[in-house]
């Protein structure tokens, strides 16, 4: 759809190039978002202890009433509660463009386009403000040692 859309005013010779190009693109941003959201998943998981609910909503597993395995004692729910405030208080230290990318495409769960649209920017722009964003989540949690 992509190439008839886009490149359709294109002479045919080029259509196989055109076409193997947009494959890679999309085989590799696929692969892209998975990775990066495997690790935001894996992340909130150890959180929320719950290994076996994979349509759960991570905002609502991140209170910190909970009653997740890891909040079954008082030293438990503590621990918890201090490493979602670290992680708080580090999303809110981030700059707002990269926290605005970060929240909407992790935690609202939109995609580039939608993202990059709400935002009044690039696709580019919103992958590169993610990818700043979770490397400065990680060096500050990192440094703070905190390992999930």
């Amino acid at each position: 759809m992509k190439l008839a859309e886009k490149y359709g005013d294109r002479p045919a010779e080029e259509f196989p190039m055109l076409f193997q190009r947009i494959l890679q693109n999309g085989v590799r941003d696929h692969y892209r978002r998975t990775k990066v959201r495997s690790t935001w998943t894996t992340l909130f998981s150890t959180l929320t202890g719950k290994d076996d609910d994979e349509d759960r909503d991570f905002l609502e597993n991140l209170e910190v009433e909970n009653t997740s395995k890891l909040a079954n004692t008082p030293h438990g729910q503590l621990e918890q509660a201090q490493v979602l405030s670290v992680i708080e208080a580090e999303i809110a230290k981030l700059p707002p463009r990269q926290r605005e990318a970060f929240l909407m495409r992790y935690w609202e769960d939109m995609d580039v386009a939608e993202t990059a649209l709400a935002m009044g920017c690039s696709e580019g722009s919103v992958k590169t403000h993610c990818s700043r964003a979770t490397h400065a989540l990680a060096s500050a949690l990192k440094a703070k040692g905190i390992s999930l």
